[in-house]
């Protein structure tokens, strides 16, 4: 209990303004006591206003009160040091450099807790008392300790901006609106912010709308998300057991091969071995024959050879023929033959079928957004660069494949490329190996003239001088027929005439889900020449065709 009377005592000797033992303390008219040099400061720091006040009660002075040194405090103060008393601890008067510092802590500060927006001074906990026990304070508004409470005074009339000008949309002091505010439309600053309040609070309405719109599309797009996983697993876990069991097949197909194969070895091999066993028994036989003859013939005794030579001279008949059907090496060619010809099927059957179920693995797409843009130059271009290469079976007879099977050129004489139902008969022409989905792009190098740059379905018919067949006049190709001088854009027998610098080396930009086939001149600069938008239903190829002889186009390697 002693204790605590003696705390009482010294929170009860301590200056409210730098919160240590009172120091040459005085006591002012009001009866609350400070350092004789702390309430100087204070008041000096308001002497340009001519207004003096107590920090504690605000109760005014005029004019500036005497300060005189009380002398029973100050014995007090002495006996209360005796006491081995000291000053507040300062780790808890001390303010870091993110708070709000007291304004009426001399010394060692403490931290704010408000801020008085009609006095424009922040308070700590201890100097905001008088705010909440006087009635003086009662209309002052406290808000949370604020660094920036003298923005709220005009700079130009040192008065509390407490006016807001519609007119230039800022805040102002009473003198400003008989100044350069004059005529302006105004309003109390508290008036605008409470209609600006209510346009906030619907602008915040509409937020949390929205929020609450996202969140619900969140939580369908985690749901497709998750849709999506467990269908691509059962995808991915399905057609491995059905790989699996395709690649079953084909191993137990190539064993039942190999048994026929090595069963009709030994069937052979053996037939063989036996007539083999057979001659050889019979040569045995004429040997000793032949010996038997030469031994008659060197029979001196004329009666003894013709005694003997009737049983000796007759030959048993042979039970061989004479001609022996022989084939080298060409016994099971028929064999390899017939299973190359499967695996060319069976390729061309994979490549088919890949290519659709590409376009199945596509169309799973989900369109959550808009198409990227097109490129704007042609490094971004080259992004989607294609490694494209001609395919052979699909060549016509008088096109010259080279580079790789890159470059094709036009030929008067025709080149000795097998039959194949996939090659152009009548039309000049020539497809790439590679399908084409998604966004690709490559080049072209062309020379001569008449030179064709399409893209086309697969299912183009191939035979017949119909048009059907020639790339740009049916509705499965899209080609830019290159000239020396012009280019011309056909589609469904659609001709569309193309201006723009003439180049050697075409771009081609195909978007497959977009729908959109694009094609660039390009030289020092890159220039659109051509756009076309459609719907594609199938995967594309790269294709060439050709009407002068000598011209030459190739597919440009640019990775």
């Amino acid at each position: 209990m002693e204790q605590r009377g003696v705390q009482l005592d010294q929170a009860n000797l301590s200056c409210s303004i730098c919160l240590d033992l009172l120091k040459d303390p005085v006591t002012i008219a009001c009866g609350h006591s400070y350092c004789m040099n702390c309430i100087k400061e204070f008041w000096d720091g308001k002497d340009q206003r001519r207004i003096y006040s107590c920090p504690q009660c605000r109760k005014e002075f005029t004019p500036r009160p005497v300060l005189v040194k009380n002398i029973v405090l100050a014995t007090l103060v002495e006996d209360l040091q005796k006491t081995g008393l000291q000053a507040a601890p300062a780790d808890l008067c001390s303010v870091r450099p993110e708070d709000v510092a007291c304004d009426v802590c001399k010394g060692r500060k403490m931290k704010a807790v408000k801020s008085c927006v009609v006095c424009l001074v922040s308070y700590c906990e201890k100097h905001l008392k008088p705010h909440y026990e006087s009635p003086a304070f009662e209309k002052h508004r406290l808000v949370d300790p604020s660094k920036k409470l003298k923005k709220n005074i005009c700079s130009r009339h040192d008065e509390v901006m407490k006016i807001f000008c519609r007119t230039d949309q800022q805040c102002i002091c009473y003198l400003c609106t008989m100044d350069e505010h004059k005529g302006h439309e105004t309003v109390p600053a508290a008036a605008e912010r409470a209609e600006k309040q209510k346009e906030l609070q619907v602008s915040r309405q509409q937020i949390q709308q929205r929020i609450q719109d996202q969140e619900k599309d969140v939580k369908l797009l985690q749901q497709e998300v998750e849709a999506i996983n467990v269908s691509a697993d059962k995808a991915v876990e399905d057609s491995e057991k059905i790989f699996t069991e395709m690649i079953r097949l084909i191993q137990k197909r190539s064993s039942d091969v190999k048994q026929q194969i090595r069963s009709q070895q030994e069937t052979e091999v053996s037939r063989v071995k036996e007539l083999q066993e057979k001659l050889e028994q019979e040569i045995t036989e004429l040997k000793r024959k032949d010996a038997e003859l030469k031994q008659l013939s060197d029979t001196e005794d004329h009666n003894q050879f013709l005694l003997n030579y009737p049983s000796l001279s007759a030959l048993s008949e042979s039970t061989h023929s004479s001609s022996i059907n022989i084939r080298p090496l060409r016994y099971f060619e028929d064999v390899t033959a017939a299973v190359s010809e499967l695996r060319d099927q069976l390729q061309d059957i994979l490549r088919d079928t890949g290519i659709d179920i590409s376009l199945k693995v596509t169309e799973a797409e989900v369109l959550l957004s808009e198409p990227e843009p097109e490129p704007k130059t042609r490094a971004g271009f080259l992004k989607y660069s294609q490694d494209i290469t001609l395919d052979p079976n699909t060549v016509n007879k008088n096109l010259l494949l080279s580079e790789g099977s890159r470059k094709v050129t036009l030929l008067k004489q025709q080149q000795s490329y097998p039959d194949h139902p996939d090659r152009f008969i009548d039309w000049l022409q020539v497809l790439s190996r590679e399908s084409l989905t998604g966004r690709c792009y490559w080049e072209v190098e062309w020379k001569g003239g008449g030179v064709n740059i399409a893209v086309l379905y697969k299912n183009i018919s191939r035979a017949g001088g119909l048009l059907d067949c020639l790339f740009g006049f049916n509705d499965k190709s899209w080609t830019l027929c290159c000239d020396t001088k012009c280019y011309t854009f056909y589609h469904n027998t659609v001709k569309i005439p193309v201006s723009g610098p003439v180049s050697s080396r075409i771009g081609v930009y195909l978007d497959h889900r977009a729908g959109i086939l694009s094609f660039y001149s390009i030289s020092d600069t890159m220039t659109l020449l051509h756009r076309f938008q459609t719907t594609f239903t199938q995967p594309l190829h790269a294709g060439l065709g050709f009407y002068l002889c000598g011209s030459s186009a190739e597919l440009m390697k640019l990775k």
